[in-house]
């Protein structure tokens, strides 16, 4: 495991605390590195309304935006139950949207990677506007 997939699962690890999750006690955390190696990393934000929830990755992404990258190296996902949580439905399509053919999405607990997919893995046929 390479360094910064060390500091992408310890900065997901260090912001678990964070998640708000009153309802499911669910937390999760991601971290996305940039291809400009930057790391912004979100957590998932539950809400009484539960289709209002926002998932760690989406959060994340927005973070990345928000900070004017554009482009998805690779994700790290954790939950704090330290089991496999890979990305729901809408969060695959959120991460292709901003990858490219080689993006990895490692699946982690706190040690270290439980199993690594590429974005075409892990959402096969995704939606964009070139289909």
């Amino acid at each position: 495991m390479d360094d910064i997939i060390t500091a992408m699962i310890e900065k997901a690890y260090n912001s678990l605390e964070n998640a708000y999750a009153p309802y499911s006690q669910f937390k999760v955390a991601a971290c996305i590195c940039t291809d400009s190696n930057n790391l912004f990393n979100g957590v998932n934000v539950e809400n009484g309304s539960y289709g209002l929830t926002a998932c760690a990755e989406a959060s994340a992404i927005c973070n990345m935006v928000s900070s004017g990258e554009r482009h998805i190296k690779s994700v790290v996902i954790l939950a704090g139950n330290n089991q496999l949580c890979p990305p729901c439905g809408s969060c695959r399509q959120k991460i292709f949207e901003f990858s490219m053919p080689e993006t990895q999405i490692h699946l982690c607990n706190k040690e270290g990677i439980l199993r690594s997919v590429r974005i075409d893995e892990l959402l096969p046929l995704a939606f964009n506007f070139k289909n």
